[in-house]
Formats: C-alpha cells, sequence, structure tokens
C-alpha cells in the first residue's frame, strides 16, 4: 500500500481495502498488452479487408519482382508447388457408388477415360495440361495469395471445347478482378459481390487486363460471372477476409534484406580479388627521387610488378617493401548468416529449409524428422487446394459429362454420389528407400497396412499398377516367361486372390473425398 492508500484505510479500512484489491486486479493483467518504451505496440483494429485493400496489391507486386530477379525466392516458390501439385498434379480416382455404397465400375471406367481425354486441353486457350494447369493455379495463389478460374459449360460463343466433354476452364490471376471496384448500395466489395448473409453470389472481373489498356475506363469494363461458375484459389488468414494475400507477406524484407547482404558481399569479393599487393616505403633514407620514372608531361608512372609462381623481386628501392593487401573477404560468416536467415524465412513461408538452401547435411534420423514434421504443412496445402480447385472441378466436370450424354449416370447410381471420388496428392519421398520398403513389407505381412495403402503412399495409382502388372505377366507368360513374387504364385503369369498367404490382409477401401476416411 503507497501513502495514499495507507491513509485512506486509516480513516475506513473498507475502502482501503476494496483499494488493494482494485490495484491487485490492475497488475494482474497480460504484461504483453502493457506498452513500454522497450517494446513496440500495435494498435491496429482494421478489419480484415481494409488491411489487405492497403497491402495486398503492392505485396503481391513485390513479391512478383523477387520471384524475376531473385534465384532463393524463385526456389521458394518452386519448392511449394512442386511439393504441394507436382510433377502430375493432384490424381482423381472416380469412385461413384449406388445407394447400397458400392462402387459402380462400369461407370467408373467410363468417367476414367472421360477424364483422361480432358486432362489433355482442359482450359480455353489449349495451351495447358491439366498438371500445368493446376501448377500455374498454384503458383499464382503462392506468389500472388490467390488466383481465379471461371468454368465454362455446354455451348459458350466463339468457344470451342478441346475435349468430347464441352466443360473448359478460363484462368487469369488477381489484377483482373478490381480490388477497388465497390458499390455498397449493391453490396460490392473489392470486385466480389454477396448476400445478406455473406455469401458470395458473383465477381466482377475485367474485360482485358488492367495494365494493357492505359485508357481502360474501370466503371464500365467489367462483367458480372455467377458465383456458380467461379473459382477463388485464396490465402485467407481471417474470418471473413474476402481476398487472398501473397504467402511471402511476412518473409519479404527478411528475403530482401538476405539479398542485399549477399549481394555487397559478392561486390566486396569481386572487389577484393582485384587488389594483390602495395609497395610499403618504410624510411626516407636512400630514396632517390630521380628514380620515379615519368612520362612526356612528368607525372609518374604507376610501378608494375608481375607475380609468377617463384618470382624474385629485386627492383625494390632503398627502404620499400613488399605488402600483400588482406581484404577479409569472402568473409567466412557469410554462410552462417545466410543459413539462419533461410531457416527463418523458411519457416514463415512453409517449405523445407532443405529444399530451399539445398543444404542436405544430417544424418537419416534428422532428415526424416524435417521431413516428416514439414510434409504435415505440404499435406494441409494439398488438401486447401484440392478443396478449393480440383475438387470443384472434378465435380462439374462429372455433372456436365452426364447431361451432354458423353457419360451419363446408369440409374443405380445415386445422384449425390456420382462425382464421389478420391484425390491422391504427392506422397512423402523415401529418404533411405531400403529402409522403407522394408518397414511397409513388415507393416503389410503383420496386417497393419494393405498393399494399396503402400502404392497410395509411393504416389501411384494401385488400378493402374495392377493393370501393368497384369498386363506384363500376360505378356511375359506367353513369352514363356513366369515371374512369381517373394509370397505369391503365379498362374498363367497372372497372380490372384488365392495365391495370397493366409496372413496376407485383405485390401481395404481409403477415403472417398478429400479428407475422408473409410475402413
Amino acid at each position: 500500500m503507497n501513502l495514499i492508500d495507507q491513509l485512506v484505510a486509516f480513516f475506513d479500512p473498507t475502502a482501503g481495502r476494496r483499494r488493494l484489491f482494485d490495484r491487485a486486479a490492475l497488475q494482474a493483467g497480460y504484461e504483453a498488452a502493457k506498452p513500454s518504451r522497450l517494446r513496440k505496440f500495435h494498435r491496429n483494429q482494421a478489419s480484415p479487408d481494409q488491411l489487405v485493400r492497403q497491402g495486398a496489391i503492392w505485396l503481391r507486386a513485390q513479391a512478383r519482382h523477387l520471384e524475376r530477379n531473385h534465384d532463393i525466392s524463385r526456389g521458394m516458390l518452386r519448392t511449394l508447388v512442386n511439393n504441394v501439385v507436382g510433377p502430375g498434379g493432384i490424381g482423381v480416382e472416380p469412385q461413384p457408388r449406388r445407394p447400397d455404397g458400392t462402387i459402380h465400375e462400369k461407370y467408373a471406367a467410363d468417367l476414367r477415360a472421360a477424364w483422361r481425354d480432358w486432362q489433355k486441353l482442359p482450359e480455353v486457350t489449349q495451351e495447358h495440361h491439366w498438371a500445368k494447369v493446376q501448377r500455374l493455379v498454384a503458383k499464382t495463389w503462392f506468389r500472388d495469395g490467390e488466383a481465379f478460374s471461371q468454368m465454362l459449360r455446354g455451348t459458350v460463343p466463339f468457344l470451342q471445347h478441346g475435349s468430347k466433354v464441352p466443360f473448359s476452364l478460363e484462368l487469369f490471376e488477381p489484377d483482373m478482378v478490381p480490388m477497388d471496384y465497390e458499390d455498397p448500395a449493391a453490396n460490392i466489395r473489392q470486385g466480389i459481390q454477396r448476400n445478406a448473409w455473406g455469401r458470395r453470389t458473383g465477381y466482377y472481373v475485367y474485360k482485358s487486363f488492367p495494365g494493357e489498356n492505359a485508357f481502360l475506363a474501370r466503371g464500365s469494363d467489367v462483367k458480372r460471372i455467377p458465383a456458380e461458375n467461379m473459382l477463388q484459389v485464396a490465402a485467407i488468414d481471417r474470418i471473413g477476409q474476402l481476398r487472398g494475400v501473397s504467402e511471402f507477406a511476412s518473409v519479404i524484407t527478411r528475403i530482401e534484406d538476405i539479398k542485399d547482404y549477399e549481394e555487397s558481399e559478392r561486390v566486396a569479393a569481386k572487389l577484393a580479388a582485384r587488389l594483390t599487393a602495395y609497395i610499403k616505403k618504410l624510411s626516407p633514407d636512400g630514396f632517390n627521387p630521380d628514380s620515379i620514372q615519368r612520362d612526356e608531361q612528368g607525372n609518374p608512372i604507376p610501378r608494375e610488378i608481375a607475380f609468377d609462381p617463384g618470382t624474385i623481386i629485386d627492383g625494390l628501392q632503398v627502404g620499400e617493401e613488399i605488402g600483400l593487401v588482406d581484404t577479409k573477404r569472402p568473409n567466412p560468416n557469410v554462410l552462417t548468416f545466410r543459413q539462419g536467415q533461410l531457416r527463418a524465412a523458411s519457416a514463415g513461408i512453409g517449405a523445407s529449409y532443405s529444399s530451399i538452401s539445398r543444404d542436405y547435411d544430417g544424418t537419416y534420423s534428422s532428415q526424416r524428422q524435417e521431413l516428416v514434421e514439414q510434409w504435415v504443412n505440404y499435406a494441409v496445402l494439398t488438401d486447401e487446394f484440392t478443396g478449393m480447385f480440383v475438387q470443384p472441378v472434378w465435380e462439374a466436370f462429372v455433372a456436365i459429362a452426364d447431361l451432354s450424354g458423353v457419360v451419363p449416370r446408369p440409374k443405380d447410381v445415386a445422384p449425390d454420389l456420382a462425382d464421389d471420388a478420391m484425390f491422391v496428392g504427392q506422397a512423402m519421398p523415401w529418404i533411405d528407400p531400403m529402409k522403407e520398403a522394408l518397414a511397409w513389407q513388415l507393416l503389410v505381412q503383420c496386417g497393419f497396412a494393405s498393399e494399396v495403402e503402400v502404392m497410395r503412399k509411393r504416389g501411384v495409382n494401385p488400378y493402374d499398377v495392377l493393370e501393368n502388372i497384369t498386363k506384363f505377366r500376360k505378356e511375359a507368360a506367353d513369352k514363356g516367361l513366369v515371374l512369381a513374387s517373394n509370397f505369391a504364385s503365379t498362374k498363367g503369369g497372372v497372380p490372384t486372390s488365392a495365391d495370397a498367404p493366409p496372413d496376407a490382409p485383405p485390401q481395404g477401401r481409403t477415403r472417398s473425398r478429400a479428407g475422408e476416411q473409410a475402413a
């Protein structure tokens, strides 16, 4: 109690006790919520959309600049895309089901064939195949914060679809959806229209890229696209946020510092390489000014001494000696500083440090620990990308394939289960294939995993593998060759389920939708 508290308590003990309790309650708050001269305090209470509008466009431009001009930034972006989407894209395995839950194999095979045909030319320009489309959308999502795609179904004026199924995608960058296009009366904000509950009902898109026409009339040169035809892949950080922000937002300053520091060290090392030696004059005794060679104008001519292996220098004057320049370059601490900064940047961007820095030193255990922990982040991004882009595209494809008559839905397939499918993302790579293979073999033999699960973990389609094995072994048997696995015999070159050992586990059914698992 301070002096005032003691004075109040002397005349009114009840009031003094109350003051003491109130003071204790004030002192028991969060220290981080109290500003001080040693700690910055941020009081920004702006809404998510206000924050995005203030900085999203500039962050997008800066991220694009770093991708164009900085090798590490380009590597970060490539690492994210390669691990989230991969070389073959996120695969789709049709699993249409009857009302009793069984898979309609014939309908699944027809959908699979039509899907393979559509993947060749899935977008309106017919320049990119499906896996390339996924990589382009994912790259735009990570770099710019969001990417858009319009789904075009059926007959569209002046559009020729690239497959039998009349369905195409139109891709465009976030610049095409104006951030400053707003109409409060129509509930339009940042180019997106919503209803009273906040559900998106339409998107307003420029008819041409805004940077190509300096005289573009923004207010009248936009078109409205219904929300059911638009896909938005966005990095959303807060509830209610409309537009996405670049994944590089929190690490741009650090990456720029790394870039500037490395450039400074490279320049210093280049200058240091040009410096060799100097002549140091220790004493003026015996120095003869007439020994200095001069040109016709009387200016001293710089002395040149050639340095070759085994050179003997005997042209020094009295009181001179050779001094070597020690520039302390290259700086031996550059690598340590760079590693620390890259570790922090990789944590912010969500990519693996080893992949970004190309530093693969360490034991098997340490590398696997990093891979396992990092792969969870890649899996989360894959799930988000699947839900925002791949799965809606697949569902629209199945619907238009049925309506167009290219792949009609059988009557015994439930309408709400016709587009049921498994979405196969990238598999976690094996650091030591021998150890990984032996571990999976033990799990399969003990009944804790199935062969199908092992194949999916390797990133391959089990049905394609089975078809390839069946075809190859049949052809081998026709030529008189009999191939057999370690625990399965062959009949006519083709393994059968009856050949499996008694303790071999049955092949189970895996999840039918992203994030879903069935026993």
